[in-house]
């Protein structure tokens, strides 16, 4: 699953770079590529466990 969240971003940029290179831009394109770059940005960073999580277990001790 992790591997997934890297080939989602993966997958976005490369999308939203395409759609941007061609000299006819397709919008749609490009705002689908940067939905599933921030899927996978979001799927990544809700696996960081919070600073302040951190700093409230250790003032409950």
């Amino acid at each position: 699953m992790k591997y997934l969240n890297y080939i989602l971003i993966l997958i976005g940029a490369v999308i939203a770079i395409y759609a941007k290179v061609g000299a006819n831009q397709n919008q749609y394109i490009l705002i689908s590529g940067i939905i599933v770059l921030m899927i996978g940005v979001y799927r990544i960073a809700k696996t960081i466990p919070s600073k302040n999580d951190e700093q409230n277990n250790n003032d409950l001790h």
